[in-house]
């Protein structure tokens, strides 16, 4: 059983996350604002933090009580649009809080980071990258991730701290809807199931990886729990484009999707995917999870929401 200190652990990956953390009897605290996160998805036996990731004070006190061994990473201003729109906040919550959490990791003798970071970072892809390939940057989102990811390897240099950053595709699954980075599977399976229009942003061929959120979190435990240090893509490696989602999520739900195209928005990238060859190789990980399967899951945790 380790300590563990899971930020952002109210919301929808960090959530499943702290799940299963205690499904594995660690021992979890969480840190979250509750300015995305909800209240509802914090699990009752880990403990609570309500904190800002920016606040050195309370953020320091954190530690200091709960010495977590291990610190998975996962705050964050997500919403690329936000990012466009407010360039200075997502910097100073994306690399400022991050920066925040970092200094408390070495000062309090973390053994391991885990920091999943974006696809973004590669921008425009014609077929699966490597970890390895050229970085652009449509989203100043993507640039502080890729920043974060800099700050992570100078410090693990300097304090000898492991790490390990993960780059995830579009994860969906249960917790999802209403919002996120990448959350296209959330909002249409949520307007699917209760008969609402979708926007589509573009000609619907722009494509994407969608890898399910329990995939991830094996993912993240994965790379917690392994000797090695590194930056990983956390991915299928398999390229679907909007259409195809549209018609998976109508099989499901047995039903026509209703939607309308709009003009693609700024910062938005038409076509990305991952290889996740490195994962699977050195963390023994593999996506096991069907996109069929994971809308059905989706779907179905959908459906026994009220809202």
């Amino acid at each position: 059983m380790s300590k563990i200190l899971v930020t952002g652990g109210a919301g929808f990956i960090g959530s499943n996350l702290v799940d299963e953390l205690v499904r594995l009897k660690h021992k979890v605290a969480v840190v979250d604002d509750l300015s995305t996160g909800k209240i509802e998805y914090l699990n009752p036996k880990a403990k609570f933090y309500q904190a800002n990731i920016c606040d050195e004070k309370k953020i320091a006190e954190i530690f200091r009580i709960e010495k977590p061994q291990y610190v998975f990473h996962l705050a964050a201003q997500m919403d690329i649009r936000k990012s466009v729109d407010d360039p200075i906040f997502d910097s100073e919550v994306n690399i400022g809080g991050g920066l925040n959490i970092l200094k408390n990791c070495w000062k309090n003798k973390v053994k391991k980071i885990i920091f999943p970071s974006t696809a973004g970072i590669y921008g425009e892809t014609k077929k699966p990258v490597s970890e390895e390939a050229p970085k652009f940057f449509e989203a100043p989102y993507a640039l502080h991730k890729y920043a974060f990811e800099k700050h992570l390897e100078i410090f693990s240099k300097i304090y000898k701290i492991d790490f390990a950053v993960l780059r995830f595709a579009n994860v969906y699954g249960p917790r999802q809807y209403k919002g996120g980075e990448g959350a296209v599977v959330g909002i249409f399976t949520y307007n699917a199931v209760r008969g609402l229009p979708c926007k589509i942003f573009g000609d619907g061929r722009q494509t994407r990886d969608f890898i399910f959120v329990d995939d991830v979190v094996k993912a993240c435990l994965k790379a917690a729990f392994s000797a090695n240090t590194g930056v990983y893509n956390i991915s299928t490696g398999k390229i679907i484009n909007l259409f195809a989602l549209i018609k998976s999520i109508e099989k499901v739900n047995n039903k026509k999707i209703i939607y309308r195209k709009l003009p693609r928005r700024p910062g938005e990238i038409r076509n990305n995917s991952l290889n996740p060859k490195r994962a699977n190789r050195i963390l023994k990980w593999k996506a096991l999870v069907s996109l069929e399967e994971g809308i059905k899951k989706t779907i179905g945790w959908v459906k026994s929401q009220k809202g």
